[in-house]
């Protein structure tokens, strides 16, 4: 069986490198402008430079967005932005617009060139038209059905890669193209500012009362009608498998790295337990959706893989997500006293009971002993976000491990 590439998001080098540790095959990241996430991170030159090194040196590959729908007025950046990928040699670019397409296939031949699933990617000559176009990939759109992708992979050549989202969150718009932020804000969706409206709350004006605000009830909070739930197929990898897509995506390029490593590494082991046998797979499934579960999602649906969504998939009564731990840090080194230094991500306390939660799939139950700035100044608790901490704890971290800790219950 040839075993799918996981493919994961990054905002940020600390993201990068934390899902090349935590299991994955490839990361996909944007730079600074030209991609559909302008309120991510994103990569400067220099740490696309850093993060494809590390990644390389590490057998894991980097693939770059530039997948906005251009104006006239992005071409010339868009130009000079595909001569200095040329010379930091990414794996692939992931490419939406056909003249940014073709543009990249001019200035930089040499690197393989994804096509978006931003490009509507719905049928088998839509496929067969990039690959005559010289695409190695092409991602399809997640309104597809796994019954649909089983024949585009019949009826287009093998050497032409499916990629397929597979977790993450879900847009309320036909292939991710939504007017909504830029009616309401001026922000473009499309070219990476998109504001989110689907996740407000919304009431019902009628036409002949202006100012006149009808809320729609579902609870006493109102209702948000484009809501959609999270994807989730982590139960249904053997599917996926067969319908014979080649690259399993995860959404997520703004998201920590503590969702990042709780993602990578379920699908890492539910992909490897796959290849092994199904009955391994099998037998792990409540490791799988346990594990899951203790990222952050809004719920979790199948999307359109198996037939089209009925109303089971929108969340009515609210926007908020479901948060089960809280995201202490990332081990950045441990120093001579066996001490994890870390940048602090939320408040924590001595005598706390904190997880570390480790690439091999263990989760370590520990306590904090003792909590010292950069200063070498000893503190009780560390409420200031970004602040450099060394963490003693009852048992011993390792770079790039997680720190996290169960959320308190809601009262």
């Amino acid at each position: 069986m040839k075993k799918p590439e996981l493919l994961v998001p990054a905002g940020s080098l600390e993201v990068l490198k934390t899902a090349v540790m935590f299991g994955a095959d490839a990361v996909y990241i944007g730079g600074e402008a030209f991609g559909l996430r302008a309120k991510a991170k994103n990569f400067s030159r220099a740490d696309m430079a850093e993060g494809i090194r590390f990644a390389h040196a590490h057998g894991v590959k980097v693939h770059v967005t530039a997948n906005i729908l251009a104006h006239n007025s992005d071409l010339g950046g868009a130009r000079e932005y595909f001569r200095e990928l040329k010379e930091l040699k990414p794996d692939a670019l992931i490419i939406a617009d056909p003249g940014m397409f073709m543009m990249a296939r001019e200035i930089c031949p040499e690197i393989d060139i994804h096509v978006s699933t931003q490009a509507n990617n719905t049928n088998y000559e839509t496929f067969l038209f990039w690959y005559r176009q010289g695409a190695k990939r092409v991602v399809s759109a997640r309104e597809l059905s796994l019954e649909e992708i089983r024949e585009i992979r019949s009826k287009v050549p093998e050497e032409l890669e499916i990629e397929s989202f597979i977790h993450g969150a879900m847009c309320i718009s036909y292939s991710g193209r939504c007017l909504l932020s830029s009616y309401f804000t001026g922000r473009d969706a499309n070219h990476g500012a998109c504001t989110h409206p689907c996740r407000w709350n919304y009431a019902v004006v009628e036409e002949k009362r202006p100012g006149e605000y009808l809320p729609v009830y579902e609870n006493e909070r109102g209702t948000f009608i484009f809501n959609s739930k999270d994807l989730c197929m982590i139960e249904h990898i053997p599917e996926l498998t067969d319908a014979g897509i080649d690259s399993f995506k995860i959404e997520g390029r703004m998201k920590t790295a503590l969702y990042v490593a709780a993602v990578a590494r379920t699908y890492r082991r539910a992909i490897d337990d796959y290849a092994e046998s199904k009955e391994k797979y099998e037998a792990n499934m409540d490791w799988y959706r346990e594990e899951i579960a203790k990222c952050t999602y809004r719920q979790f649906t199948t999307g359109f893989y198996f037939g089209r969504p009925d109303e089971t998939t929108q969340i009515y009564n609210e926007s908020t997500y479901v948060n089960e731990y809280i995201y202490l840090g990332l081990v950045q080194a441990v120093d001579g006293k066996g001490r994890a230094k870390i940048e602090q991500k939320n408040k924590f306390c001595v005598g706390d009971r904190i997880e570390i939660m480790k690439p091999d799939g263990s989760n370590v139950d520990t306590q904090v002993l003792s909590l010292t700035t950069e200063e070498g100044i000893q503190v009780e608790s560390a409420p200031h976000s970004k602040q450099i901490l060394y963490v003693e704890m009852t048992k011993k971290a390792s770079a790039y491990d997680i720190l996290r800790v169960a959320a308190p219950e809601p009262v």
